[in-house]
């Protein structure tokens, strides 16, 4: 590079010597640009090199993401901490945020769905987490487990789960408990007055156990029903245990919990996926009789259904999303139960139009089946707008004198139904149903309005 500089720098000198003064300066102020742009090329060029070797060849290319120079004790500052949270902040904002780093969540199981909703909570920034499980790491939960490593095959999930989350956010109180919950041992696991439990629990009377328990106590909790044997992501969904489809062990909670006597009150996640071929793991023929040497504990099953790992993630991610919604009260988040009912919306529909056709002798109606689907679902949850949750429901005009329309059908019982399409057209509804149904009605229609004038101006 500096020989071809000189060369340069000689040319120059010599034509500038066979040419009047103005030339001159102007030739002079060229070369000396020249050779400042070659200069700063060169030393760039000379700096890139050095930075792509040191990001290639030095310690921490060489060293394992697992062994990185990450003390365990490593104290961040308060400016650090902000920095870490700083995505979560602008999403729920700083007063949400507050509310967040102040909360006491615990999970009771560490397997895939436990881990993952623990983990995602404590990237989240949820200032204390108490993690509950008796269990060990095994080589086959690796395909599944949030954090846990091979090195980790062996000792308690807790104890894995808190060595990893001390060099994600050291600056959350993490409690790691190597115990079985059960009636007996409820108290002191639960204490601390938790702002929310979260039950990963496999074990049906375990489950039953902890949902009594926080249930009789008016303890916030969601618990999770069964991710094996399941694989389609789209089925996943919260609704109350009441309201749950298809899961064999949503189904098998819900008769437990009646004849204790909980119908309600306690929202789940679950899959409306259907098993089909996918069944409890056999045991080697050899081990058949000594099962119950094979199980974790005697009264735990010692077949297991079969996971694909993605799904208990999938479980444990929804779960933290829940709970960091319902801890910071964020606004308009009323879950929706998408229940996949097809065919109840077409006799829905076929009802609809019927009655229309005999009150207001209407040959067509503005609604479609998916129409009544929304409204249904979205709108009104599946829900009486005077008695909550029923069975045998039906939609109608909210004002008679005004057509369907997603400002003015309401969802009712069909005894409700019958009994609203006899009041007179000039009706007070308010004098008939009273302000806070009146109110929500009201508020749920202009909710609607606002939402289609956005998409409206979206697209």
């Amino acid at each position: 590079m500096s020989t071809l500089t000189d060369r340069l720098g000689d040319s120059l000198s010599r034509f500038i010597e066979k040419h009047d003064k103005a030339t001159k300066l102007t030739l002079t102020a060229v070369a000396a640009s020249a050779l400042t742009a070659t200069g700063i090329l060169s030393y760039q060029a000379t700096r890139r090199h050095l930075q792509s070797h040191s990001v290639l060849h030095g310690p921490s290319r060489r060293r394992s993401s697992l062994h990185a120079s990450i003390p365990a004790t490593l104290t961040l500052t308060e400016k650090q901490i902000q920095e870490q949270l700083h995505e979560t902040t602008a999403f729920l904002g700083q007063e949400r945020m507050d509310k967040l780093r102040n909360s006491f969540v615990i999970i009771v199981g560490a397997g895939g769905v436990g881990s993952w909703a623990a983990l995602m909570l404590l990237r989240a920034g949820v200032g204390r987490i108490r993690i509950i499980d008796f269990d060990q790491v095994t080589l086959s939960s690796l395909n599944r487990h949030a954090v846990a490593v091979l090195e980790d095959v062996g000792t308690p999930k807790v104890t894995a789960i808190k060595k990893h989350f001390k060099r994600i956010a050291p600056f959350v109180n993490v409690e790691s408990c190597i115990d079985l919950f059960n009636a007996e041992t409820a108290d002191a696991l639960l204490s601390g007055s938790p702002d929310y439990v979260v039950d990963a629990i496999d074990n049906i009377d375990t489950k039953l156990d902890l949902i009594k328990y926080c249930y009789d106590r008016n303890i916030t909790l969601l618990s999770s029903m069964g991710a094996g044997a399941k694989a389609d992501p789209s089925r996943i969904q919260v609704a109350d245990i009441s309201e749950t489809l298809e899961d064999p062990l949503a189904r098998s909670v819900r008769r437990k919990l009646k004849k204790m006597g909980i119908e309600k009150g306690v929202p789940v996640l679950y899959s409306t996926e259907k098993p089909h071929h996918v069944k409890l793991l056999p045991l080697e023929e050899d081990r058949v009789e000594e099962a119950d040497d094979y199980a974790a504990l005697p009264e735990f099953r010692s077949r297991i259904l079969p996971v694909l790992g993605t799904l208990p993630s999938i479980f444990g991610m929804t779960i933290a999303s829940y709970v960091i919604l319902k801890l910071t009260d964020y606004p308009n988040f009323d879950p929706l139960a998408i229940k996949l009912r097809d065919g109840l919306y077409i006799r829905m529909h076929r009802d609809l139009l019927s009655r229309e056709s005999k009150k207001h002798k209407s040959r067509t109606c503005p609604l479609d089946p998916h129409d009544v689907g929304y409204i249904f679902e979205e709108m009104w949850h599946g829900k009486s707008i005077i008695s909550g949750p029923n069975d045998r429901l039906a939609l109608t005009r909210w004002i008679a004198s005004q057509p369907l329309s997603y400002y003015n059908t309401v969802c009712m019982t069909r005894e409700e139904v019958k009994a609203h399409e006899k009041l007179p057209a000039d009706v007070n509804l308010r004098e008939q149903y009273g302000d806070a149904v009146c109110d929500a009605v009201e508020d749920r229609f202009n909710k609607e309005r606002k939402l289609r004038e956005l998409w409206d101006d979206v697209f």
